[in-house]
């Protein structure tokens, strides 16, 4: 090891090697974005709605520093400050001189660094085990791919993949100054991430002996955005917290069942290409767990990425005994966790002689053909992902938000179920509990309420400066949806792959 750094640090002679590395060096990741920005363009026009919550929060930071959905109302149900952060400063630089932002464009920039931020984690990771690069492009490009992932674009599920590799490549280099930076932004991305922090910081010795500076570093990246959110938002954790947990199940379906929920006639061939890579990485964390138990000397080095299959399996129970609905998203990072897991096992593989490679490169074959091939067959460029369940297009939702804006002017609405992506077109005042606290305040109590002693203090503390006085704001109009056919006066016909039709009439109040 120590001739190999000294060799590494020798001038190349006569230069031109030196180059070409560094050429090498910037083509990985050069090859990540363009490839990804393609990607995007072909499915920049199908987010679901909420993807436009996010998005709506991000046009009011960039264009009104405002912390909400609406401009009218600061919210705390932003579940991703990161994200809302990032894709305002992706919209601000997409802005034309003199023009308006466009987050939509910047959700395209956010993508792009989030997934060749992917790539260059697992370049590391290649690096740190001495496995073929290949394993980096076929796990980076499982990702990309994979429907479930895609499907929620402009959500914050490129930044938690980027967050997972990256803390896996760190924990395998033990650079505890690293991990603790990018600890600190997994928990602004989403702060559920801190499963996997935890399980890293405790389950890696190298970050274990060097405990003081992780937890340090990631204390100073993320403290001040949920000592901020705390004062000034009423809570450290989003309201979404709250909101969701109280929603309840899918019919029958919460998250610990879930997967059967997305096997319906018009997503199982999707859902099953999103999860088996999960289930291969299951299969491949059990094996490695055996070969620790008889080899303990050599399994022990892949140690980091059997901690992230952990983290992924403990999300999951964790997410399951919450008994929270079943949204494609909150499935994300158990898939990416797992689907690392069976790139570098795949990877490891491919180490041997001919028939391992051929296994290997089958494997991988497995994984990333059938998602391309689903993802591309449906048609490009996309008018709704293949995981979809919003009542209807973004292009329809586009359609009526505007006309509802223009027709409703500075009077406020009352949302109906869905409001991200018709309050992002409307650009009015339209409420719900995502964009008016007020509606929030009684959620609160009643949890508190219904809470147990530790979990009512819990509550209690982070809600401790919400105004508990805040009503809800006065609607002057409302918008009602059917599933039957109505007419009339102000009144739009929506139509969705997922539910079918649907109609929604403005009813002054």
């Amino acid at each position: 090891m120590g001739r190999a750094v000294a060799a590494a640090r020798l001038p190349a002679e006569p230069g031109e090697p030196a180059k070409r590395g560094v050429g090498r060096a910037l083509l990985w990741p050069a090859t990540v974005a363009l490839v990804s920005a393609v990607v995007f363009l072909g499915v920049r026009g199908s987010l679901i709605d909420d993807s436009f919550i996010t998005l709506g929060y991000a046009r009011n930071l960039a264009e009104h520093f405002h912390w909400g959905l609406v401009e009218a109302e600061t919210a705390n149900s932003a579940t991703s400050p990161l994200n809302v952060l990032l894709l305002a400063l992706g919209g601000t630089l997409t802005r034309v001189a003199g023009g308006q932002v466009h987050p939509v464009a910047g959700a395209g920039v956010v993508f792009v660094a989030a997934m060749t931020a992917v790539g260059w984690g697992f370049a590391r990771i290649t690096r740190a085990l001495r496995l073929p690069f290949f394993t980096a492009v076929a796990g980076t490009a499982a990702i990309l791919v994979n429907p479930f992932v895609l499907s929620a674009t402009g959500l914050e599920v490129h930044l938690i993949s980027a967050a997972l590799v990256l803390l896996t490549a760190y924990a395998l280099e033990g650079r505890a100054v690293g991990f603790g930076v990018v600890a600190g932004l997994a928990v602004l991305v989403r702060l559920d991430l801190v499963v996997f922090v935890v399980l890293f910081a405790l389950g890696v010795g190298a970050l274990r002996r060097r405990l003081l500076p992780v937890v340090g570093v990631a204390l100073v990246v993320s403290l001040p955005w949920f000592v901020f959110s705390w004062f000034a938002l009423g809570s450290a954790i989003p309201d979404t917290f709250l909101i969701k947990t109280t929603q309840g199940a899918f019919g029958e379906y919460t998250y610990g069942n879930g997967p059967e929920y997305y096997l319906d006639p018009k997503r199982w061939k999707a859902t099953l290409v999103a999860f088996a890579p999960a289930v291969a990485g299951l299969v491949t964390l059990l094996g490695w767990l055996g070969w620790l138990v008889v080899r303990r000397d050599q399994a022990a080095r892949f140690g980091p990425v059997g901690v992230l299959g952990l983290g992924g399996l403990a999300y999951y129970g964790a997410y399951s005994l919450l008994g929270v609905p079943p949204y494609q998203w909150y499935y994300v990072a158990p898939i990416v966790a797992l689907t690392v897991v069976f790139v570098v096992g795949a990877g490891w593989l491919a180490r041997g002689g001919a028939f391992r490679v051929g296994v290997a490169s089958l494997a991988f074959a497995l994984v990333v053909l059938p998602a391309s091939y689903l993802d591309v067959h449906r048609g490009v460029p996309w008018t709704a992902p293949p995981i979809f369940g919003s009542w209807a297009t973004a292009a329809d939702y586009a359609r009526v938000g505007r006309e509802i804006g223009a027709r409703i002017g500075d009077a406020t609405v009352a949302a109906p179920p869905e409001i991200g992506t018709l309050a992002y077109f409307c650009e009015c005042t339209m409420v719900d509990t995502f964009a008016d606290q007020g509606r929030v305040v009684p959620l609160v109590g009643r949890r508190i309420a219904a809470a147990g002693p530790v979990a009512g203090f819990l509550l209690r503390l982070d809600y401790h400066w919400l105004d508990r006085a805040r009503r809800p704001r006065p609607v002057d109009y409302r918008l009602d949806w059917s599933w039957t056919p109505i007419s009339g006066p102000d009144t739009w016909h929506l139509s969705s792959p997922a539910t079918g039709d649907g109609w929604v009439r403005l009813v002054r109040i």
